[in-house]
This record gives structure tokens, sequence and C-alpha cells, in this order.
């Protein structure tokens, strides 16, 4: 059974591991190997890697005890992290940290959502109606990756229904 919590200083390694290796397995298809070490670099400071996660404040995503995936949303509606384990896609994950986040940002009265979305989670975001307001390259390292600025207004919401 799948459950949402909040990120505790205990996951860093478990996130930290979920985010490289999803980058590296998933995102192949759509970024070169240069890209995708200058995105994920072979190791990171676990001190540094919690302080950051710990400053988005993440959703968790568990199975059973295991993290299969995790997603942030800021108060002024920046979706920042959004990553399900690279063994877990297309089970119903990020359709479930999705409507978290867009139950807490009814909570929060957040009137439009934002993220910079890659090539790859492309169609997954504007399955949840967000709309491409442009295309850019993000520099990370020495690389360039090509990205998207997509935006979602809060008076859009997605039913279950139209979900399926």
């Amino acid at each position: 059974m799948l459950t949402i919590r909040k990120y505790t200083e205990q996951d860093a390694q478990a996130t930290w591991l979920l985010f490289l290796n999803t980058i590296r397995n998933i995102n192949k298809q759509d970024y070169n190997e240069a890209q995708l070490k200058a995105w994920a670099p072979d190791s990171m400071d676990l001190f540094i890697w919690n302080k950051r996660m710990s400053d988005v404040e993440p959703f968790i995503a568990e199975i059973d005890g295991k993290i299969v995936g995790y997603a942030d949303l800021q108060n002024d509606g920046l979706i920042d992290h959004f990553f399900c384990h690279q063994d877990n896609q297309r089970q119903g994950i990020g359709t479930a940290l999705m409507l978290h986040i867009l139950k807490q940002g009814r909570d929060k009265n957040i009137k439009c959502y934002f993220s910079q979305v890659s090539i790859t989670a492309k169609p997954f975001f504007e399955h949840f109606g967000f709309k491409v307001v442009k295309q850019q390259l993000l520099e990370v390292g020495e690389q360039s990756l090509t990205s998207f600025y997509m935006e979602k207004p809060a008076d859009t919401e997605i039913s279950r229904m139209e979900m399926l």
C-alpha cells in the first residue's frame, strides 16, 4: 500500500540514490551521458543533500517502507523536485504525489503551480494540466540541459476520472 509522509533526515541516502538512479536510468532517453552526470553526479555529500531536502521539505512516497518517490511543493507554488523510483515508473506513484501536491496547494491557497521540467517529465506534467510557458537551456556545471518552464493555474484542477 502506498503512503505519503513528510521527509525526515533518515531519508537522505534513499532519496539521493533515487534521484541519482532515476536520472541516470530514466532520463537517459532524452539526455546524453555528460548531461546526466552533470545533473546527477556520481557522489553527493549526504550532509549537503539532507540540508537541501530539509529546505524543500519533500513528501515521501513509500510502499512497504521502501521509498518509491518524492516531490515537494513550495509556498509560492514551485514544484522543485518530482521523482519516482526507476523501478516504479507508471505504477501510479507520480499520480499519487501530484494529487497530494494539488491538495496541499489548495490548503495553502496557491493560485498557480510552476516547475522547471525535464524533457522526460514534460508529458506527465502536461497530463495534469501544466502548460509550457517557455523552452529553455539550464546550465548545470559545464552542460546545457533542455528543460521547460511550465505553469498550471490552480483553478484548472483535474478530477480523478479525467486521469484514468
